[in-house]
């Protein structure tokens, strides 16, 4: 896990007049919370983040906070709001962390290799994309990595079949699926045509059997 150094400054205006100003000198506004400090209202600088967004994605990101007239702080991102067509950022949270206290973060999944099942024609479903998990922030994967190589047609991974060792948990409830190998479509078109012929043909059969008896 890599702290990303962003440099932001302090706001002091608040209301949706405060912000959509801020947003129109290309600022962002924002705020970092902790539970041992107050709040701090943010701007942070629209190209900066969307550099950072744009080379790291938007999960299991952890930063270096360099707070202008405060002292840095290490942080998650918690959450960014974006206007209602997806285009512009409207407000981002941070959270303080303690790096030596364990935290629940979202990881994206990942697959390694090429399926067996899907060397004989079957398909890839990845059920769940992203994953939740628990550790310190210096653990944190950058992704959750599968190898799916031995995996034949009707195979799949369950969350109980992921191990990412001892110091990161990944949490819940049902052994859900995360990955499947399905069958190939043009099989199950198959099987559907061949109910259909002979449901054809059994409706055929009875009309010639009506017929003959009427005669």
């Amino acid at each position: 896990m890599e702290l990303i150094e962003l440099s932001v400054a302090k706001r002091e205006g608040t209301g949706k007049g405060a912000a959509r100003r801020l947003r129109a000198d290309n600022a962002i506004p924002g705020i970092v919370y902790g539970a041992k400090k107050e709040p701090v209202k943010l701007s942070i600088d629209v190209t900066a983040f969307d550099k950072v967004i744009r080379e790291n994605g938007t999960t299991g990101l952890f930063f270096d906070l360099n707070i202008e007239g405060d002292s840095a702080r290490s942080v998650m991102l918690k959450e960014i709001q974006m206007d209602p067509f997806g285009l512009r950022y409207q407000h981002i949270d941070f959270h303080e962390i303690d790096m030596d206290k364990k935290v629940s973060i979202v990881v994206p999944v990942e697959t390694e290799g090429v399926s067996a099942g899907v060397k004989e024609g079957g398909m890839l479903q990845i059920i769940r994309r992203e994953l939740e998990v628990i550790c310190k922030p210096k653990f944190t994967p950058e992704s959750i990595k599968l190898d799916i190589s031995a995996l034949e047609i009707g195979d799949g991974i369950h969350v109980e079949d992921i191990d990412l060792g001892d110091e990161i948990e990944i949490p819940f409830d049902n052994n859900f699926t995360v990955i499947t190998i399905v069958p190939p479509e043009s099989d199950a078109g198959e099987d559907e045509e061949t109910e259909d012929q002979a449901e054809i043909g059994e409706v055929a059969e009875a009309a010639e059997e009506a017929k003959a008896a009427a005669e």
